[in-house]
């Protein structure tokens, strides 16, 4: 099987755009994800407890908003 994107460029650029640099975009969620797991699991006894609940809802919402749009890391 084959797929085929086409564009109208320049009109059409920022699409373009945002098709190509994909797996960008998820890499760098994904490395956001990654982030704020190791701010949670690893978080030093000196954290304020609102700090770390704070970066757990970040977490949280990143999770939602890349369910809610089917994507997956």
């Amino acid at each position: 099987m084959k797929a085929r994107l086409e564009y109208n460029l320049p009109d059409e650029q920022e699409e373009f755009q945002d098709a190509v640099n994909g797996a960008k975009w998820k890499y760098a969620m994904w490395v956001m994800d990654n982030e704020l797991r190791t701010l949670t699991k690893y978080a030093p006894d000196s954290m304020p407890d609102l700090e770390h609940e704070t970066y757990e809802k970040i977490r949280t919402s990143l999770h939602r908003i890349l369910n809610e749009n089917e994507l997956n890391l």
